[in-house]
């Protein structure tokens, strides 16, 4: 699997992402017409990224929004009745939607190796497809309430003992010798991270996204002396 494929094959889009977040809330969401909504909300996430981006989401009023997307304040609310529910949905919602692919398509690798490489390559490629999101999730992750800062810190827990799982059961059926599995899995997911968040210094260099995951599968191979394909 290549990023091209994946892109083939996983209809994810910041349009479907927002048909999703559409049907999750159609109750609270005050506009009723699926495309509507899906077209507005799209306006109302690309303009809170690129205003974030700028100058913080905490900096951000509903005012800036309001300019930003040419919608009166009163059709900002009708969609979420606060900047808080606003943060809260965008952060819910690319967590959502990277664990479901994510396990989905490690459901269907064979053995731990492959499992391995699947879920570098699928976290790579989600966030090379939604890169301003998975930049504003970890930006913004300090500005959460609470209850939203756990539901962080258990999604990156999430993807720490998935790795962590994925290497103990190679190590378990002899692929590869005993390591910290926990630290080898901090290490990937820094790895992992250092590619959306400085986007800009491996588009200098002229990386792709696929030259970068075999890298980190490559890096990590080594590390564990990996005797299977």
């Amino acid at each position: 699997m290549n990023y091209e494929t994946f892109k083939t094959n996983i209809a994810i889009s910041k349009r479907e992402l927002c048909r999703v977040i559409f049907r999750e809330h159609a109750d609270t969401i005050q506009i009723k017409t699926e495309e509507t909504v899906v077209r507005n909300l799209e306006k109302i996430f690309d303009a809170t990224l690129k205003i974030s981006n700028r100058k913080g989401f905490q900096a951000m009023s509903m005012r800036d929004l309001s300019r930003e997307t040419g919608l009166s304040l009163g059709a900002l609310y009708s969609y979420f009745p606060s900047k808080d529910k606003l943060l809260a949905m965008l952060q819910n919602q690319r967590r959502g939607v990277s664990r479901r692919i994510l396990e989905e398509q490690i459901a269907g690798a064979a053995t731990p190796w492959e499992k391995f490489k699947t879920t570098v390559r699928v976290h790579l490629y989600l966030s090379e497809a939604l890169q301003p999101w998975f930049y504003f999730s970890y930006m913004e992750a300090k500005n959460l309430d609470p209850r939203q800062q756990r539901a962080a810190i258990e999604s990156e827990l999430f993807t720490d003992g998935l790795l962590a799982d994925i290497l103990e059961q190679g190590a378990l059926q002899g692929h590869w010798p005993e390591r910290n599995h926990e630290i080898s899995a901090g290490l990937i997911k820094a790895m992992l991270q250092d590619w959306y968040l400085k986007r800009g210094k491996h588009k200098r260099r002229r990386i792709s996204v696929d030259q970068y995951a075999e890298t980190v599968i490559a890096v990590m191979g080594a590390y564990y002396h990996v005797n299977t394909p």
